[in-house]
């Protein structure tokens, strides 16, 4: 009886612990569960079955662990729950293609660092080159680099 114990005790483990490493990635209640298992199951072999069972135990849920792993890997499980599409989406950058170095505009958000501006009547992404700005100040695109508009305050504003 204590062998079927351990027995399903290990069994339960390695689905548990498939089952976190596969389907529910991170610290979840399969993988708290799976070591809860496959540490009673070895407690419960030192425990029942002396020090001789405890370490077959061990020995055999250890090489469990590493065999279900490599085969789970090997099967085609894994490719039929896979992603296989590619993002060919892109990022609009009509607006940056537009603006010109030394066109002006007002930030429409508080720039820390990245923020939002309405330049030439177009809210466009902004790279602050003064550090932090805040909301409604008067900017110049001072360069373009990479599809990132670099923004300072305006030369009006600074003085």
């Amino acid at each position: 009886m204590e062998i079927a114990i351990i027995a399903v005790l290990l069994i339960v483990a390695i689905i548990l612990f498939l089952v976190e490493l596969f389907l529910a990635p991170g610290i979840t209640i399969a993988g708290i569960l799976a070591g809860g298992c496959y540490l009673y199951a070895n407690y419960y072999a030192f425990t029942h079955l002396g020090m001789t069972g405890g370490f077959v135990t061990l020995s055999i849920s250890a090489v469990a662990c590493v065999v279900s792993l490599i085969l789970f890997m090997r099967s085609k499980t894994l490719d039929r729950v896979s992603l296989k599409t590619n993002i060919t989406g892109k990022v609009d950058r009509t607006a940056e293609r537009s603006i010109k170095v030394g066109d002006t505009g007002i930030t429409t958000t508080r720039l820390a660092l990245v923020g939002y501006a309405d330049i030439g009547g177009q809210i466009v992404e902004v790279k602050s080159a003064d550090g932090f700005l805040d909301e409604k100040t008067p900017i110049v695109v001072t360069r373009i680099t990479d599809g990132i508009l670099f923004v300072q305050k305006s030369a009006d504003e600074q003085g």
